[in-house]
């Protein structure tokens, strides 16, 4: 028998229990009552970024004081939508420094490319700002550390965009989980699969006029400005991403940290991969299988950026194997459970997914909850551990790709065991005059 959980459903049980109840009943004007508005600054402002700010201006929590970008063709747009949204005219900047400094906002957004996440969300809480970040936190895992310790000793908040650990879908299957419905769990499996193909090399130009290569770089290492790196292109470069794994990857790893608990990590990491199909100008493995061994269960991770996934259904998310079953958590398609006994594949429990638009998001719940956290002092619901500890997993893997071996990692002590060519590469060495963040 199939049950699905409609929104109806999960606003009158999941969401009581979480305390978004009020989120999800009305996220545009989620906090629009209250007097107190913060002034954000948000650190860039492309496609995703500038989904976030709209989100917290719409939700009536904040006062849009500064944009920051490298790029004029990123940074114009959405100073217009801003004016238009709100009829105010934040200051422009191209380097997020000087807009510490001179404005000294009460909250960052950061939505940089990757390898810039660290030094702006560790910048920002030092001047005193609470912290949104795009995942992942750091584009190498002692960067994230760095991060992890600084919210600390600043006692500010960092909510970490994870925003599937706020979606009534997602939601109400952790909760099936941790229910015993699905049995003892033995092995979990992510991936992403998407169609794609072989691509073509793209040269590389001259800087477009109004782009601060230079600083797009930032501490990363200096390279001739190609085409691709802009619009999320970078994410294919692991200059200054780690690949699917280090986008896809941690939504659907932070799943499982997420299930056992947030108190588990794993043992032993081991992939294995490479460029087989793609031909273009990236570096990041076009194919990859990762195993994450923890103490009673194996994760492994999956991708390919090359043919889809339509004989399982599922292009992108996570299957969890219990004993009583399969059950599949995704993205637009929400949550289903196929039990053992059912021969045919055949659903008997599905939640269905709860996004908004643009870009099936639940950023307004996760916005909310940030807001809250502060208000309240409390941690938010994707505090910057958590956040950590899921791009701890995805890094890993790209990690043993590059050793081309299994590494044994210990959490605790923040090092791969008596491995020193492993602990190598948990850090990377800084363009100067940029210094890189201590543990």
């Amino acid at each position: 028998m199939r049950l699905p959980l409609s929104r109806r459903d999960f606003l009158a049980t999941g969401a009581a229990t979480t305390g978004l109840l009020s989120t999800f009943a009305s996220p545009a004007v989620h906090g629009a009552e209250k007097a107190k508005k913060y002034r954000v600054a948000l650190v860039g402002a492309g496609w995703w970024g500038a989904n976030i700010l709209y989100t917290a201006i719409e939700s009536g929590t904040v006062e849009p004081v500064a944009l920051v970008d490298v790029d004029q063709k990123q940074l114009i747009p959405t100073l217009k939508q801003v004016e238009a949204r709100t009829g105010i005219t934040p200051k422009t900047y191209g380097d997020y420094r000087e807009m510490l400094r001179e404005q000294k906002p009460e909250i960052v957004i950061c939505a940089t490319p990757d390898h810039w996440h660290a030094l702006v969300t560790i910048d920002a809480l030092k001047s005193g700002a609470h912290v949104y970040v795009e995942k992942p936190v750091s584009h190498t895992i002692l960067e994230g550390a760095a991060v992890l310790k600084t919210a600390r000793e600043a006692d500010r908040k960092v909510q970490v965009g994870t925003h599937r650990r706020v979606s009534p879908a997602n939601i109400a299957a952790i909760e099936f989980l941790q229910s015993g419905k699905l049995g003892k769990v033995g092995m979990v499996r992510a991936f992403a699969h998407y169609p794609g193909g072989p691509g073509a090399k793209t040269p590389d130009a001259e800087v477009p006029e109004g782009l601060d290569w230079d600083m797009w770089c930032g501490p990363a290492p200096f390279v001739p400005f190609n085409p691709r790196f802009l619009m999320g292109g970078f994410r294919a470069f692991l200059n200054f991403a780690n690949g699917q794994l280090g986008d896809w990857g941690i939504h659907w790893l932070d799943h499982v940290n997420w299930w056992a608990g947030d108190n588990q990590m794993p043992k032993m990491v081991a992939s294995v991969g490479g460029r087989f199909i793609v031909q273009d100008n990236s570096d990041a493995p076009d194919s990859l299988n990762t195993v994450f061994q923890f103490e009673d269960f194996v994760v492994e991770w999956e991708h390919r950026v090359y043919a889809g996934n339509g004989a399982e259904h599922h292009n992108v998310g996570c299957y969890f194997y219990g004993t009583k079953g399969v059950l599949h958590i995704g993205w637009l398609e929400g949550a289903t459970y196929y039990p053992s006994a059912n021969v045919n594949a055949k659903p008997e429990w599905q939640a269905e997914a709860v996004l908004h638009e643009p870009d099936h998001q639940n950023i307004p719940e996760l916005w909310a909850d940030f807001i809250d956290s502060i208000e309240k002092n409390r941690l938010p619901v994707c505090d910057i551990e958590k956040g950590f500890r899921s791009s701890t997993l995805s890094l890993l893997g790209i990690l043993s790709l590059k050793l081309g071996r299994s590494v044994r990692w210990d959490h605790e002590k923040l090092c791969c065991i008596d491995d020193p060519e492993a602990n190598k590469l948990l850090k990377r060495e800084y363009r100067a005059p940029y210094v890189y963040p201590e543990v």
